[in-house]
């Protein structure tokens, strides 16, 4: 049974309140609240369990190895993947997407090569992009998504040429919450020899992920969304993609020997994880990993899209409200404007002063704002601890903004 009074005891900051009224934490997609087992996690870790982890023999760096390594293994059961050699860790999607980058896309790409993106894109899977487009002329080709915020897996795939390389594309809008069927996407990609990057910062949370049933080429998360620390995540490599990259960031831990005249790097995935790693950070990760699994992945998609549901509902009777992505293939994320009202700030502003928080500006996705003829707009994102009744309460500080700006 999904207990969510009882998971929501598990998140001591949900207890508190703000400007004097309950928290309604409805930031999610921005980054989620810690559970307690996680804060333990790290305060324990850094309490009485912290060394380097890889090159110390003693009883320390033993105890980190193992915890930190074991994390590998929890990662590739979250997202389906065959190995935990399948696995790199890292800071979060941000590196994971540069990663494939310079890795894998720069090697094997010339002038006038092609990398589509969707429109919905968060920066984080753009820009990478454009450094390739302004170092090497790689050329970037969009696909728009329709007037519900969907986007419809065949036109990225005729947007594919003998010139496309790589289609990198989000499971799901944080925007709009639109979800993509990348599953179809990388099916077509590959039958014409292209590969697949997966934006999963949002997908990942929303719904369970099985990388092989996908079939992608690349999978990147990052642990801060997850329920974890900041400064932890992951991508998911392919093992032919993985055998076809070359090492991104140079240093200790990435090597085997090392002399004056050569460098012997080592075996994958470690080959691509340089210096020392967010130690902490993932351990902590690891725990809310656990968490989620220990809840049920099905259970956690059952009870977001009991609240989207509801949401929409309740959102239906604002006719003063206009929701950005109304497809009903998406997750609990909400972008909204309100007639007359000012700027999203101004919104946001006012549901702080009633406990909610929600997040209000582009989200590094200026494209998509652009296509929309948007400059900004408020977004409400659920979580797992969510409830309906905090649905009711965003619903009356919005009338509150309302009437103020009516």
């Amino acid at each position: 049974m999904f207990d969510v009074a009882k998971i929501r005891s598990d998140f001591p900051i949900l207890s508190r309140e703000v400007n004097g009224k309950p928290l309604v934490y409805l930031d999610n997609g921005a980054s989620a609240q810690k559970p307690q087992v996680v804060i333990d996690a790290v305060t324990n870790a850094y309490a009485h369990e912290y060394s380097n982890v890889h090159r110390g023999l003693h009883y320390l760096s033993n105890l980190a190895t193992d915890k930190y390594e074991a994390v590998r293994g929890k990662i590739a059961q979250f997202l389906g993947a065959a190995s935990e050699d399948d696995i790199i860790l890292n800071s979060g999607t941000t590196e994971g997407i540069n990663m494939v980058a310079y890795s894998w896309a720069m090697p094997r790409m010339q002038a006038g090569d092609e990398i589509i993106l969707s429109v919905m894109e968060h920066h984080a899977n753009i820009v990478p992009w454009h450094f390739l487009r302004e170092r090497m002329g790689v050329v970037i080709k969009w696909v728009d998504v329709d007037a519900t915020g969907a986007l419809d897996p065949q036109a990225v795939l005729d947007a594919i040429t003998s010139r496309t390389k790589l289609i990198a594309v989000t499971q799901c809008s944080n925007v709009l919450g639109t979800v993509v069927d990348v599953k179809a996407i990388t099916k077509g990609a590959h039958e014409q020899g292209v590969a697949v990057l997966v934006d999963g910062s949002q997908g990942a949370v929303h719904m369970p992920v099985d990388v092989q049933d996908i079939g992608c080429d690349f999978y990147a998360i990052t642990g801060h969304k997850l329920y974890g620390p900041s400064g932890s995540g992951a991508i998911y490599v392919r093992p032919e993609r993985m055998a076809e990259m070359r090492p991104f960031l140079g240093g200790g831990d990435m090597i085997k020997e090392v002399s004056k005249t050569e460098v012997v790097y080592n075996d994958a995935p470690m080959k691509f994880e340089a210096g020392t790693p967010g130690i902490v950070q993932t351990i902590g990760f690891g725990v809310a990993l656990d968490y989620m699994m220990g809840l049920g992945l099905e259970n956690i998609a059952a009870h977001e899209a009991q609240l989207r549901d509801y949401a929409m509902s309740k959102f239906a009777g604002l006719n003063w409200m206009q929701v950005q992505g109304t497809t009903p293939s998406k997750a609990a994320i909400f972008s909204f404007t309100l007639d007359g009202a000012g700027h999203a700030h101004d919104i946001s502003t006012i549901l702080d002063k009633k406990g909610v928080a929600v997040r209000a500006g582009h989200h590094c996705a200026g494209p998509l704002m652009d296509h929309m003829g948007l400059t900004a707009t408020c977004r409400a994102s659920f979580g797992l601890y969510n409830t309906k009744a905090e649905v009711d309460v965003l619903v009356d500080a919005l009338e509150l903004a309302h009437e103020l700006f009516a």
